[in-house]
């Protein structure tokens, strides 16, 4: 059983300044619910029950945002408004520990992950990126939650990966399988390598690393042992592949639908489509972008 999730939220966003530069972008909002707590909710969903965040001074506002706001319980329970009382309350359901560890230098994804190593300990874990948003909606479990059986069941370490049209491929890490092996949604197979960004006409598949990943805890060890690449960083990408070559890693092709919440339009993308879904403003919103006038 999976039990810990490790959310690395210590970046700058500077993909969203001047927004960002106050604001950290996981507290985006969709509609009225900030992105991170749409990852958060994803990895309740899977049965996570520990959340870890590796952040650092400037993100305050996302440990805020899962702790408790008595003040505001009490005036809202005082004018009667029990249907934002029950919303907020649920942010965090019971049972649900968030931790928050800090990543004191920007040393990359694979430091990031690092960071996290004492409150893990020695016991598999989750890793969500906050900028990707895996939307399994109207399906009976996530693509988290299946990651998670499948690694119950084999041990190996399962890297969630998504077809993207060919002539992107160089924008990715792309995962190579066993030579003809074909992989369908929901399923998991094992990978051979994983290329970063290779050139298109060179690369052995079109299925992208999407930014969920289910590990062992060896891979403390490995990423401790790896050395600083591009930019000084320590990569996960390097301790991913020293991992393949250790003891094998399998890809898990992904059912559901992907949005890039670190990109402006992957987000604005996301926005359409939690607000054409939202219980309060799907209808009129719908009617909105009918009336909207041809560019």
């Amino acid at each position: 059983m999976i039990r810990k999730a490790v959310l690395p939220v210590a970046g700058l966003g500077t993909r969203f300044l001047p927004a960002s530069k106050a604001i950290p972008k996981e507290m985006l909002t969709l509609v009225d619910k900030p992105v991170i707590q749409q990852v958060v909710e994803e990895a309740i969903a899977a049965g996570i029950t520990e959340i870890i965040l590796v952040t650092h001074g400037a993100k305050k506002a996302i440990e805020d945002h899962f702790d408790v706001h008595y003040e505001l319980e009490n005036e809202l329970e005082q004018r009667g408004k029990t249907k934002l009382l029950k919303e907020l309350r649920s942010i965090l359901p019971p049972g649900i520990r968030v931790v928050s560890v800090r990543q004191g230098r920007a040393l990359g994804l694979g430091h990031a992950i690092l960071c996290a190593r004492e409150v893990v300990g020695d016991e598999p874990f989750a890793v969500l990126l906050p900028d990707v948003l895996v939307d399994n909606f109207n399906q009976l479990k996530t693509d988290l939650a299946y990651m998670n059986q499948r690694f119950t069941e084999t041990g190996l370490a399962q890297i969630l990966v998504d077809a993207v049209p060919q002539e992107r491929v160089d924008q990715y890490g792309i995962v190579a399988l066993k030579e003809g092996a074909a992989l369908a949604a929901g399923e998991s197979k094992p990978m051979q390598a994983m290329i970063e960004k290779p050139a298109v006409d060179k690369a052995p598949s079109n299925l992208a690393i999407v930014g969920r990943y289910v590990l062992p805890p060896r891979i403390f060890e490995l990423l401790a042992a790896t050395q600083p690449g591009a930019g000084n960083e320590i990569q996960l990408t390097d301790a991913l592949d020293a991992l393949l070559q250790e003891s094998g890693a399998e890809a898990y092709r992904m059912q559901g639908e992907t949005y890039d919440c670190g990109s402006k339009l992957g987000y604005l993308h996301a926005i359409l489509v939690h607000a054409l879904r939202h219980p309060e403003v799907s209808g009129d919103f719908r009617k909105l972008i009918n009336q909207l006038p041809e560019a």
